[in-house]
């Protein structure tokens, strides 16, 4: 689950492409590199997130501005296939 993209489905942040950074019984802590860089990571109900099926290799979001990279390849991607 660690490395996972989730989609942000309620909160202010709804709609953000996150990664799970960490994971407890009833939270998961996800960041953006952003709003919540890798050192502040924010505590999220797991039913308010949206799963998807990619994951991330830990080396991929090591660093914030990695970390920002990825998603927005992500979503660019996403956004590629939503069209097709």
């Amino acid at each position: 689950m660690v490395g996972q993209i989730v989609c942000s489905k309620a909160g202010r942040d709804k709609g953000y492409f996150m990664i799970v950074v960490g994971s407890d019984e009833k939270f998961v802590y996800v960041c953006d590199g952003k709003e919540r860089p890798l050192e502040r990571p924010k505590r999220k109900n797991k039913k308010h997130l949206q799963f998807t099926n990619t994951v991330l290799e830990k080396s991929s979001y090591s660093t914030n501005k990695s970390l920002k990279k990825a998603l927005a390849v992500f979503k660019s991607t996403a956004k590629f296939k939503e069209e097709t």
